[in-house]
C-alpha cells in the first residue's frame, strides 16, 4: 500500500469542499490514514512556492491528508485529483468539476513516493496515522489502532457539512445508521 499526501489549499476549505472531496476519493477505494486541519508553515512555503502562492497558501488553512490505495499510489491519486492546470482537467476529476482559477485549483498532492514519504513526515508524526486492517463483512473497514469518531466530529463542524452526509450503511443493513458521536 502506498501513501500520498493531499492538501486541501485555502479556496477548498473556503468553499467548504472538505466533505465532498473526502467522499471522492472513499468512493474510489483510498482510505484515509491521517488528517488535520493547520495554517501552513511560512518556512515550507517560502521554500517551494513564489511569493504569489505563497501568500495564496498562507491566505487561510489547509487540510492536510494521508490517503492509502492497494497499488499505484501517486498516479492513481493524480487521476482522480486531475491536471494541475484547471482548464485541461478532466471532467469527474476534483480540479475539471471544481476549480475555478489555475491558480486556485483546491487541491495538491505528492508527484512522487520519495515526495510523498517527505510531505508527510512534515506534516504528521507516526502516531497520528491509522494502521487499517480489512475485517468485518464486505464493505465494512476497521482499524487495527484507533477508531475514528474523531473524524465525524470534525466533518459535523465543518461549514456547509450536513450531519445527513454522515450516514453510515452496511450491506448488511436495511436502514441507514448514524454515527455515535
Amino acid at each position: 500500500q502506498e501513501s500520498t499526501l493531499v492538501a486541501m489549499k485555502p479556496d477548498g476549505v473556503q468553499r467548504q469542499l472538505i466533505g465532498t472531496v473526502i467522499q471522492l476519493f472513499e468512493r474510489r477505494g483510498f482510505k484515509l490514514v491521517g488528517m488535520k486541519m493547520l495554517q501552513a508553515p511560512e518556512s515550507i512555503l517560502a521554500e517551494h512556492y513564489q511569493d504569489l502562492q505563497r501568500n495564496y497558501k498562507s491566505s487561510g488553512p489547509v487540510v492536510a491528508m494521508v490517503r492509502q490505495d492497494q497499488g499505484g499510489g501517486c498516479s492513481t491519486m493524480w487521476s482522480v485529483i486531475g491536471h494541475s492546470d484547471s482548464t485541461e482537467a478532466a471532467p469527474g476529476t476534483i480540479r475539471g468539476d471544481f476549480s475555478i482559477h489555475i491558480s486556485r485549483n483546491i487541491i495538491q498532492a505528492s508527484d512522487s513516493v520519495e515526495g510523498a514519504q517527505r510531505e508527510i513526515q512534515l506534516c504528521f508524526q507516526s502516531s497520528e496515522l491509522v494502521n487499517w486492517a480489512d475485517g468485518g463483512p464486505p464493505g465494512v473497514r476497521t482499524s487495527s489502532s484507533c477508531s475514528y469518531p474523531w473524524v465525524l466530529r470534525l466533518l459535523l463542524y465543518s461549514p456547509g457539512y450536513r450531519k445527513a452526509d454522515l450516514a453510515v450503511t452496511s450491506p448488511l443493513d436495511t436502514e441507514p445508521r448514524r454515527p455515535r458521536v
